[in-house]
């Protein structure tokens, strides 16, 4: 996987993460569909880490190299 492509994923949970937020009723956020908009924020903010590790694994590797 190439840098770009990681970019765009990145690009992509963080618009996931800002559709999730409309969703999210602020003054009951733990019940409905909020409960699954909550969900999906932290997914994405999972999938926004793991990709981080990846991109500074991928640097420390080609430094090695």
């Amino acid at each position: 996987m190439n840098k770009t492509l990681s970019i765009i994923l990145i690009i992509l949970a963080m618009g996931l993460i800002a559709y999730n937020v409309t969703l999210v009723d602020f003054e009951n956020p733990f019940h409905g569909d909020s409960t699954i908009a909550l969900i999906g924020i932290v997914a994405s903010l999972c999938a926004i880490v793991l990709l981080l590790i990846f991109m500074t694994s991928k640097k420390i590797e080609k430094k090695l190299k």
